[in-house]
């Protein structure tokens, strides 16, 4: 099992990373909420991980705190949640909102995220509920406050705006919708990830 990587972050695209570790480079996909927390490719980091092996791939997904993983293998142990799901539901709202969400027995705020619908919004709701009693997540899955923008450096904003619907893509939006929801933040100069952020915000 793998349960932790320290290494220097080579590539940075949501939702994947490649991470390498003593000459070996890792692909590793992270919900976005840990995906805010990442240094610059070039920096170290240091990614709490979870291992899947199946008939036809190896996966690695990765999480900036232990407690990010921790949902992350709860979700999981969810019938009908897949590791894919997991992901989606942490980049689509914080901990707490997961939580509040379970607490209210809130449906409509879960089927706002992708994949989830309301069976497995309702199956949420009650296979979490005791999971979930005392979870002491404060604001550890909050994403990360906007970097200075001046210290990164600004592609062209078709390129930022491309990665961006391809990032919610990949954590299960349909096109249309990942385009729709990037053009409705968007704003001159703003970095992926920030457009990332603020798209999914729209979502909660």
């Amino acid at each position: 099992m793998i349960g932790r990587l320290r290494g220097i972050l080579l590539e940075k695209q949501a939702p994947e990373i490649l991470i390498e570790v003593s000459g070996v480079g890792y692909e590793v996909q992270l919900p976005m909420s840990s995906f805010y927390h990442l240094p610059e490719p070039g920096h170290e980091a240091v990614v709490y991980t979870h291992f899947v092996v199946r008939e036809d791939a190896q996966l690695l997904y990765g999480f900036t705190d232990k407690l990010e993983r921790a949902m992350f293998r709860e979700l999981i142990k969810v019938n009908g949640v897949g590791p894919k799901l997991a992901l989606a539901i942490l980049s689509g709202m914080t901990a707490n909102q997961f939580v509040q969400c379970i607490e209210d027995n809130n449906v409509t705020g879960l089927v706002k995220l992708p994949g989830v619908g309301k069976k497995t919004a309702e199956r949420l709701l009650v296979e979490m509920k005791d999971r979930l009693k005392g979870w002491v997540g404060a604001d550890l899955f909050n994403p990360a406050l906007p970097r200075d923008e001046e210290s990164v450096a600004v592609t062209a904003a078709t390129d930022e705006k491309g990665e961006a619907i391809g990032a919610l893509i990949s954590l299960g939006y349909k096109p249309a919708v990942a385009e729709k929801m990037v053009k409705q933040v968007y704003r001159e100069g703003a970095s992926c990830e920030s457009l990332i952020r603020d798209a999914l915000r729209t979502m909660a």
